[in-house]
């Protein structure tokens, strides 16, 4: 099976369609060793340089926390801290243009234990300590499902925690962004916890979490409609922000890292419009970015046409609409210059 290998990828080339769009990729990952992520166990700057100079005009990126380079002793509670200071080292070597015009890494999305409630400010003084000019918030997943095929991340309930809450109102006092993952029958929860903090922007990841497949396969006239329910609840919580992503991921339900040869961009705009159309009308054109989740997602498509197909997606949309979704959204959320 080829699932996401560069040769592989190769065989579906297309032109970059419209490559004077400005791009803010609004979510990747770095990692090395990671022998539990085929293909990828390694994702360092060289491989997204490839990616990023590969036709299209992204400007700069975020990256996302991938429980990385974690410091391997110390406080548990502060080992988090060594992943940001690796990225930081990668965002300094971008930015000195060695690698290409994107400024990789331009803001850094870490992680901290939002359980640990008020305590969770020493952290947050570690992790800006670490990173003093690009770090812009964290990341704590709170996807839990009682399904034992599905990998849980979190406690069930753990939005509603009092000490999780806590926590995140020390990331609304600092003016810090809070990344969210859960699965979507989860959205409600995540609706109810963003009407808590309502001066805190949540960023909820890839489309909300959608599954189908394992339990939840071939049971789209019930998953759809509860997802779709739940993103119309989330998108009533003006402080929520919708990342458009992730759908490359197999959990999805799409074959396309099946595939001898791979997805182009008409069908895969094709496939992905149902679903980040329905985000977009629900949130609005000034509340959704754009994401390309790699190298995760890159198991089924190459960088230059996933970004094709974001372009083809959104065609009918205007032109000040599509310079958010691509660039302007993220660069005001993560406070990106250029």
């Amino acid at each position: 099976m080829p699932y996401g290998d560069n040769d592989w990828l190769a065989l579906t080339a297309e032109p970059t369609l419209e490559p004077e769009l400005p791009i803010c990729d609004a979510h990747h990952h770095f990692w090395d060793f990671r022998m539990d992520r085929v293909p990828y166990h390694r994702y360092l700057l060289p491989e997204l340089a490839a990616d990023l100079n590969s036709g299209h005009n992204v400007r700069s990126t975020v990256f996302l926390e991938a429980r990385s380079m974690y410091r391997p002793d110390g406080p548990e509670e502060l080992r988090p801290v060594g992943e940001v200071e690796f990225v930081q080292g990668i965002a300094a070597a971008s930015a000195t243009g060695l690698y290409g015009p994107a400024k990789a890494a331009a803001a850094i999305i870490g992680h901290a234990n939002l359980n640990l409630g008020d305590d969770v400010e020493r952290v947050l003084d570690a992790l800006q300590a670490a990173c003093p000019n690009r770090f812009r918030g964290i990341r704590h997943n709170t996807g839990w499902d009682p399904h034992p095929e599905l990998e849980s991340r979190a406690a069930a309930g753990e939005l509603a925690n009092a000490n999780f809450r806590a926590g995140a109102r020390v990331l609304e006092r600092r003016g810090l962004v809070y990344e969210n993952v859960v699965y979507f029958p989860q959205l409600a929860e995540l609706a109810d916890f963003a009407r808590s903090a309502p001066d805190l922007t949540i960023v909820s990841n890839h489309i909300g979490g959608l599954i189908r497949v394992g339990p939840y396969g071939n049971r789209d006239d019930e998953v759809m409609p509860a997802w779709r329910e739940g993103i119309a609840s989330l998108a009533q919580c003006p402080n929520v922000v919708m990342k458009l992503g992730g759908v490359g991921q197999p959990r999805y339900g799409f074959d396309w890292h099946t595939r001898s040869v791979p997805v182009g961009s008409e069908e895969l705009a094709e496939s992905m419009a149902p679903l980040l159309t329905y985000c977009i009308d629900q949130f609005g054109p000034e509340r959704c970015l754009f994401e390309s989740n790699f190298p995760p997602d890159k198991v089924s498509f190459s960088y230059n046409v996933m970004y094709n197909a974001f372009k083809r997606l959104t065609g009918g949309y205007s032109a000040t609409e599509r310079a958010a979704m691509f660039h302007d959204n993220a660069a005001r959320i993560y406070r990106i210059d250029g």
